[in-house]
């Protein structure tokens, strides 16, 4: 029965990841008769891959107004310099603007296999109905719209994305040499990867806190102490243990000794960041760190939006509703300091205010700028939409949620420029690890999935606009 059921579930993958491939090719096609030319960002990418494609490497190459390492250029000619001297290709043919952009199209491809494989191995698989659900929510995943749309333009989404789970796949079976191999080539996509490089080493501490913490528990269970009363009493338990924990050598040199190839890899970081002055290379005047507090709100938003069958219904709003009557001072605390964040440090970029063929100018226009108190007023949306983030994660451990937020703080916070590329690694490390929903819901988000992926590419395809002072055609999108 179970060999017949792995065979059955083999079946389903090989469908749905030949139908998402076939769609993909159709679309690929419909992209690349409509942009014969690059496209937004493309202006620079494009180019200076073909300067690669070319040979010519040296540093005076170098398109100044890019800002991420050449990770995508170099793989793109490691991929289709050989299909010239397999098939006799002309570099003019190798190095065109189509094949480049096939790349990403391959990349999606390892993407859809490298999240199906993440969730046989994140979620525990002990029900025959698993085989549908695990099969849906890969579907689901790979044409998460904000991620699919990036897989039809030359850009670095797509293979950010299969490098950074290929890393977390590799870490979870426990090769964190590998993993951290793999990191570093997720940094070289874009350089705040190696914030996703650090939460692989924080999964392997969470995951031997998680065990110390237990046993902790059990001691406590067994001794029967007297109970610490107080709202905070939970929080005090676990900061002791946590104390206790790091005051003792054999824990330290233990998690050393697990995680060194990590450590290495952020040794690295941390020498190119003083080489290079900063983290940003290239033009580094529209992409400056600050505060951007409320970049965690939009973040939760966001999720809330594409995972709205899983995280808003009814009984979720009645049990928000109810925690916060009988915690009511704690969240009115949390709301004050909402507010204040939001008032102090909300920073509209010079981008998000100009560039109208990105779907965040006009949720800024008409939503943030339309009255000043709406981004108030938006405080408890946020409040409910972290609150039903965290309860979603409630399977993992408090040690895995902690590692998990403080990476997602640090790799949205100290962007200043509000753009919904920024939130796919974390929504989708996120979705991976909930625990897998019924199938009815599944249906529902990958049916609205699909939905929002049509309006995106029959706007971005046909809708097209073009500015007073050029005769460039322009397209909306992500």
């Amino acid at each position: 029965m179970g060999a017949g059921m792995a065979q059955l579930e083999g079946y389903y993958f090989s469908a749905a990841l030949s139908c998402t491939f076939l769609v993909s090719c159709l679309l690929f096609s419909a992209f690349s008769r409509a942009l014969r030319e690059p496209y937004m960002d493309e202006i620079f990418h494009l180019p200076q891959a073909q300067r690669y494609c070319e040979g010519h490497f040296s540093l005076s190459q170098w398109d100044p107004m890019i800002t991420t390492l050449p990770g995508l250029y170099l793989l793109s000619v490691g991929v289709v310099k050989p299909a010239s001297w397999i098939f006799g290709w002309s570099e003019h043919v190798v190095c065109s603007i189509g094949m480049l952009r096939f790349v990403n199209l391959l990349f999606s491809v390892g993407n859809f296999y490298l999240l199906y494989l993440l969730l046989r191995k994140v979620q525990p698989r002990h029900k025959a109905s698993s085989c549908i659900q695990r099969i849906l929510s890969t579907l689901t995943l790979a044409i998460f719209p904000t991620l699919y749309f990036f897989n039809f333009l030359y850009y670095t989404e797509a293979g950010s994305m299969f490098f950074t789970l290929f890393a977390y796949l590799m870490c979870l079976y426990g090769n964190h040499k590998t993993s951290a191999l793999l990191g570093f080539c997720g940094f070289m996509f874009r350089q705040t990867n190696i914030i996703w490089a650090i939460f692989c080493a924080g999964n392997v501490i969470a995951q031997k806190l998680t065990e110390a913490w237990k046993t902790e528990l059990q001691k406590k269970k067994e001794e029967r102490p007297t109970p610490i009363k107080g709202p905070f009493s939970e929080f005090r338990k676990i900061l002791q243990f946590l104390l206790a924990y790091s005051m003792s050598f054999k824990n330290l040199s233990m998690l050393l000794l697990l995680t060194w190839p990590y450590i290495l890899l952020m040794f690295l970081f941390c020498a190119f960041v003083a080489v290079n002055g900063g983290i940003v290379i290239g033009d580094r005047s529209s992409h400056e760190a600050c505060l951007h507090f409320p970049q965690l709100f939009y973040f939760f938003s966001f999720t809330l939006f594409f995972s709205f069958p899983h995280l808003l219904s009814l009984n979720k709003i009645r049990a928000f509703l109810c925690l916060v009557w009988k915690r009511r001072i704690q969240f009115f605390v949390i709301t004050l300091v909402s507010i204040f964040l939001v008032w102090k440090f909300t920073y509209a970029h010079k981008y998000l205010l100009a560039d109208n063929r990105h779907y965040t100018f006009y949720v800024w226009k008409r939503v943030f700028q339309r009255y000043e108190i709406v981004k108030y007023l938006l405080v408890p949306v946020y409040i409910f939409a972290g609150w039903s983030i965290a309860d979603s994660l409630k399977s993992k451990s408090i040690f895995w949620n902690l590692m998990f937020f403080i990476c997602l703080f640090t790799v949205t916070v100290p962007q200043k420029l509000l753009e919904f590329r920024y939130f796919i690694l974390p929504y989708v490390i996120y979705r991976l690890n909930i625990p897998l929903p019924p199938t009815s819901r599944l249906v529902c988000e990958l049916g609205c999935y699909a939905i929002v992926n049509f309006l995106t590419f029959y706007i971005f395809l046909n809708k097209t606009f073009q500015w007073p002072n050029s005769q460039d055609i322009q397209r909306f999108m992500w």
